[in-house]
C-alpha cells in the first residue's frame, strides 16, 4: 500500500502527478482524501472534544466533591453518605431570603431522619450576596438562627461554576436560575429532582420528595 506522506509522496506520487498519469480528481479521491481521513480527522475530533465539550469533573456521585466550608477548611460531600441532601444556593438580600426560615425548620424536623440541608451562598443573581463569609454567617445566625452546614460563597452557574454544580447540570440538565434554587440528592449521592426558587421549603411538593427519598 502506498502512503501519501513524507518521502513516499516525493518518490511515488509527485512524478506521477507531474507526468499526468492520473487527473486531479482521481488524485483527490484515491490519495488526498484517504490521507486526510486517516491522519487529520481524528486530530480534529480531539480538538473539538477538548475545547467544546463542557469541562465537567468526571464523577459518579455527589460524594466525590468537596466544598469550602463557611467555617473554614474543606467540607467533603462524602460525610453525607446515606443521607438525603437538600442543596440550596442562598443570598442575604433577596426576595426569597425569608426561605431561610423554612430551610431551618426542615433541618430541625428531619435531620434525625437523615436529611441534610446544605446552603451555598452565591452572588450570581442580582449581586444579592455581596458580603464575605463572616458577614454571611452572622446574618444567617442573627436573623434566622441557621445552624445547618453552609459553604463559602461560590459561583453556581456558567463556565466558572463550582464542579458540583457543573456535575448537577450534566446529570439533570438544570442549573440555578435565581437564588434559592434547590436540588434534592438521595442517599446514594444521585440527584433525583430540583425545585425552582418559587417552591417554598415547606411546600407539600418538597416535603413529599424528601419523604420518598428518606424511605429509599
Amino acid at each position: 500500500m502506498v502512503r501519501a506522506s513524507g518521502s513516499m509522496f516525493n518518490l511515488w506520487l509527485r512524478p506521477k502527478v507531474m507526468r499526468g498519469d492520473f487527473g486531479f480528481g482521481k488524485w483527490l479521491k484515491k490519495v488526498y482524501i484517504p490521507c486526510m481521513m486517516k491522519n487529520y480527522i481524528p486530530r480534529i475530533w480531539f480538538l473539538v472534544l477538548l475545547f467544546f465539550v463542557p469541562n465537567v469533573q468526571a464523577a459518579g456521585t455527589a460524594y466525590e466533591f468537596t466544598l469550602p466550608s463557611i467555617d473554614g477548611g474543606e467540607m467533603s460531600m462524602a460525610q453525607f453518605k446515606g443521607k438525603t441532601i437538600l442543596l440550596v444556593n442562598t443570598a442575604s438580600y433577596c426576595g426569597f431570603t425569608k426561605q431561610y426560615d423554612g430551610l431551618q425548620t426542615l433541618w430541625e424536623e428531619k435531620r434525625d431522619d437523615g436529611l441534610v440541608v446544605l446552603g451555598v451562598p452565591s452572588n450570581d443573581f442580582g449581586e444579592q450576596e455581596p458580603g464575605g463569609e463572616g458577614e454571611i454567617k452572622e446574618f444567617c445566625q442573627v436573623n434566622f438562627n441557621i445552624d445547618f452546614p453552609m459553604s463559602e460563597k461560590l459561583v453556581v452557574k456558567g463556565a466558572a461554576a463550582h464542579p458540583l454544580y457543573k456535575w448537577l447540570k450534566a446529570e439533570t440538565g438544570a442549573s440555578p436560575r435565581w437564588n434559592f434554587y434547590k436540588f434534592l440528592i438521595n442517599g446514594e449521592g444521585r440527584p433525583v429532582t430540583y425545585f425552582s426558587s418559587m417552591t417554598k421549603p415547606g411546600s407539600k411538593k418538597i416535603r413529599k420528595a424528601i419523604e420518598a427519598s428518606l424511605k429509599n
